[in-house]
Formats: C-alpha cells, sequence, structure tokens
C-alpha cells in the first residue's frame, strides 16, 4: 500500500467530514481550528498588567454586582 500524500489526506479527511457533518457542518468544523496570530508570550504583559489579588477583586465585585440585580 502506496503512503499517501498530504493533499490526498486532506481532500480524504473533507469528504469524510463533508459526508458525516454535512457541507456545512464541515466548514464550521474545520473553522473551528483556528491558529491565531501573535506571539503569546510577548503580548501577555501588554493585556496581562494586573496582579492576581486585582483579577480577583474584580471578579468578586462583578460576582456581587450580578447576584445584587
Amino acid at each position: 500500500m502506496k503512503a499517501k500524500t498530504i493533499s490526498e489526506i486532506r481532500r480524504d479527511g473533507l469528504e469524510v467530514l463533508a459526508k458525516a457533518l454535512g457541507p456545512i457542518g464541515m466548514v464550521r468544523f474545520v473553522q473551528s481550528f483556528d491558529l491565531g496570530r501573535g506571539d503569546y508570550t510577548k503580548e501577555r504583559s501588554q493585556w496581562l498588567s494586573e496582579s492576581l489579588d486585582e483579577i480577583f477583586k474584580e471578579i468578586k465585585e462583578k460576582r456581587t454586582k450580578v447576584s445584587v440585580h
């Protein structure tokens, strides 16, 4: 048995997904694999500037507001 190329594997995989999930389900499944962009290690300091204590405090405040309403 000859080993399949990556193109053949992708084609076969998409055919199987389309049969099992339907064309719309197949597209939604494939779209769910977003690799994202950027460098998490570099960028996390930009969006994670708060300490854990500050984050916990905000969570508690938000929970209190939700409980009151």
